[in-house]
């Protein structure tokens, strides 16, 4: 009968997740090193995946600052991994697009259906 609180468990599902938030990161930083010219690849590189982060900690984040409803986080995710998407189109290579895009989907349905529960 000890006070210590039960840990959280985690799920298959939300292991997925954070290796498909770690990836969308990556991808805004490798976007703007590689789809821009110098100088800007270097600020673009370096500014896009922290303003990434910046958003993702404000409103994404189990201790978010910013506490807003399930369909207000739906959309902020929808826009941010949407963005992640489209950078690896823009970048030419819809392979990988379509497949995050669909672990993304995925991964953001079953999560956000444990969530209104």
């Amino acid at each position: 009968m000890s006070d210590v609180p039960a840990q959280p468990r985690i799920s298959v599902n939300d292991v997925v997740r954070l290796l498909v938030e770690l990836f969308a990161f990556f991808t805004f930083a490798f976007w703007g090193f590689v789809a821009w010219p110098f100088p800007w690849n270097l600020a673009l590189g370096i500014a896009t995946p922290l303003f990434v982060i910046v958003v993702w900690a404000l409103f994404l984040s189990p201790k978010a600052v910013i506490h807003i409803d399930a369909f207000g986080r739906a959309l902020v995710e929808i826009v941010l991994l949407g963005s992640a998407a489209l950078a690896w189109l823009m970048l030419g290579q819809p392979v990988v697009a379509l497949v995050f895009g669909v672990v993304a989907v995925v991964s953001g349905v079953i999560a956000g259906r444990k969530n209104l529960r």
